[in-house]
């Protein structure tokens, strides 16, 4: 195997690894137990998502959100057997804002909320998204601002803290 990924690796820096030598190093690691979930368990999970940041257009915390239950899926996990709570708050809360409100938010009198559309995908899955309150108290908005099926938490943190305390896992950095 070392002298595999040597000649892979050698390969790779003078430009000859082709096919071939890429299709054995992948059945020469099909060897190993592939690691997968309990397909019958149940999972929980809460994902601290306060970054402005975006992947494919949309808030990255919900994208990888989405990603998550697509992965459990892959190993028979089905969605019924998930409890996620998305928590939103800070920079991120603006991406549970209607339309109107949303265009607002960022400067731009044309724009279009592409969350809205994740996150009514979310809410069929049984995922719970939660904005918090304190941010749009900050902010001026109010429940008629947030998107329909969105709860509305007194504030992220205390959230997040609630949700750990019950066995949530927590995923963050976004």
């Amino acid at each position: 195997m070392d002298n595999l990924k040597f000649i892979c690796a050698m390969g790779c820096v003078v430009g000859l690894a082709g096919p071939a030598l890429a299709a054995e190093m992948e059945s020469a690691f099909d060897e190993r137990p592939l690691v997968m979930v309990a397909p019958h368990a149940h999972y929980r999970v809460v994902y601290d998502i306060h970054s402005g940041e975006t992947m494919a257009g949309v808030s990255k915390g919900l994208f990888y959100a989405r990603g998550l239950i697509e992965a459990y899926r892959k190993q028979g996990v089905k969605p019924q057997q998930l409890d996620i709570h998305l928590v939103l708050h800070g920079e991120a809360a603006k991406y549970l804002l209607i339309d109107g409100t949303y265009r607002t938010a960022i400067g731009d009198p044309f724009a279009v909320n592409l969350n809205g559309k994740i996150t009514q995908d979310l809410l069929g899955l049984g995922v719970h998204v939660e904005i918090c309150h304190s941010t749009m108290k900050s902010m001026g908005w109010t429940a008629d601002d947030v998107l329909p099926g969105v709860a509305i938490v007194h504030d992220g943190y205390t959230r997040i803290i609630e949700l750990q305390n019950a066995g949530d896992a927590y995923i963050g950095g976004f």
